[in-house]
């Protein structure tokens, strides 16, 4: 048995290199198939391992209460965004009001958000692609946040309006490459504001939100600057994790009655925990894993035509041969399992192409445009898999066929 297969083997590679070019244009479906299941694979697994770390630094015991719902959702995802728009927004008080009444919060913590703006200084500026984040003192605990050098903005600026602010690590090496930046001086919107600390580099959140490209400054700074009209996010910390439902219950129930909800009413308000939203990301997901499988399904099925095909010029073409095999003893089960492994071996190198190009562009996203990627073992089996299965089911016709023929109609063909 083994000494067959070795020899079927030897067979079909026999077969590939004497005619390397069709083989290569079989190859060519396999291998787009699998090269795209592998890439994508690296990038949806890279993408899910580095959500659910971000996440994970954000707290276990953290939620937050927003106006808006947090998260990805298709198609709207059934939710009615004009009754959404019609609800108040949050405020300072709301989150003053938590942390006084909720017996099971430890802190929270306010903040509000102005995206694409640039930050200046007397010699350079930033691209207009800044956020800067109004918030409370509390921010940085609830937000996962450390401040690297210098400090965080204290309670009094906070309650005087004080032009402080506390720098990612991106935009104090733009405006500061040869300088400390603790004291120095920039511009919001052409005001000025000294600068009392820089945060923690920490990368970006689910590879695409750079959260080192940020500026934090007092909440009341902020609202005066930006507009005081301006709804805000809290962020609430449990004393546990075993506190964190009840926390969400009190909250939730001051909020109800702050903005008074009747009984019977759903909540005009959302909220959403770190785990909720890393599950929104990880079901956007698996929605695009199973969408990548379709199509590399309908690659691998092109594949397994071009081998169909490639296998039954292969039997047309050495009839005589499987004549002479037959006449000397070969059985059809011989011929029938040349045949298939023939096949199995041809869809099976095509896989081993695929995953190699498909782990190089992986490797090319990480190291050329800095993407999260990694490459998950289940993927390179099940790629292995899915290409010898379609060999075997695309290889099976030509081989039956083979061990049909009769070998002295066989014999006679030219």
């Amino acid at each position: 048995m083994i000494s067959a297969l070795f020899d079927n083997l030897k067979l079909a590679f026999g077969t590939f290199v004497a005619h390397p070019l069709r083989t290569m244009l079989t190859l060519l479906g396999i291998v787009i198939g699998v090269a795209t299941v592998m890439t994508m694979m690296a990038l949806l697994e890279g993408l899910r391992v580095k959500v659910n770390k971000d996440f994970s630094q954000l707290g276990a015991n953290v939620f937050r209460i927003d106006k808006w719902p947090q998260g990805f959702r298709f198609g709207g995802g059934g939710i009615d965004w004009n009754k959404i728009s019609r609800r108040k927004s949050l405020t300072v008080a709301d989150k003053r009001a938590i942390a006084e009444q909720c017996p099971s919060v430890l802190r929270t913590a306010a903040s509000s958000w102005q995206p694409g703006q640039k930050v200046r200084t007397a010699n350079s500026e930033t691209q207009p692609s800044v956020f800067i984040i109004g918030a409370t003192v509390e921010y940085p605990e609830t937000s996962g946040i450390t401040v690297a050098s210098g400090r965080m903005f204290n309670d009094t600026e906070e309650l005087d309006g004080r032009r402080v602010a506390v720098l990612g690590p991106d935009v104090a090496d733009k405006l500061f490459p040869s300088l400390d930046p603790i004291g120095q001086e920039v511009r919001l919107r052409n005001r000025p504001y000294t600068v009392v600390g820089i945060m923690e580099r920490r990368g970006k959140l689910m590879g695409m939100f750079n959260l080192d490209n940020q500026v934090l400054v007092p909440m009341s700074t902020f609202l005066s600057q930006y507009g005081k009209r301006r709804g805000v996010s809290v962020s609430i910390e449990a004393i546990d994790r075993d506190h964190l439902e009840k926390a969400m219950e009190e909250a939730t129930r001051v909020m109800r009655q702050r903005r008074e909800v009747p009984p019977m009413d759903e909540n005009d308000f959302e909220t959403s925990t770190n785990e909720s939203m890393a599950k929104s990301l990880n079901d956007l997901s698996n929605v695009v894993t199973a969408a990548t499988f379709g199509v590399c399904i309908l690659s691998l099925i092109v594949g397994g035509i071009g081998i169909l095909n490639i296998m039954l010029v292969s039997v047309t073409e050495r009839t005589r041969e499987i004549g002479i095999r037959k006449a000397l003893g070969a059985k059809k089960n011989r011929i029938l399992m040349q045949f298939a492994t023939e096949a199995v071996v041809l869809s099976l190198v095509g896989g081993v192409i695929g995953i190699a190009i498909g782990f190089g562009l992986a490797f090319l996203g990480r190291w050329t445009f800095g993407l999260y990627t990694s490459v998950p073992v289940w993927s390179v089996v099940l790629s292995l898999g899915m290409s010898s299965g379609v060999g075997l089911v695309f290889g099976i016709y030509p081989a039956a066929r083979a061990a049909k023929l009769d070998p002295i109609e066989a014999m006679r063909a030219e």
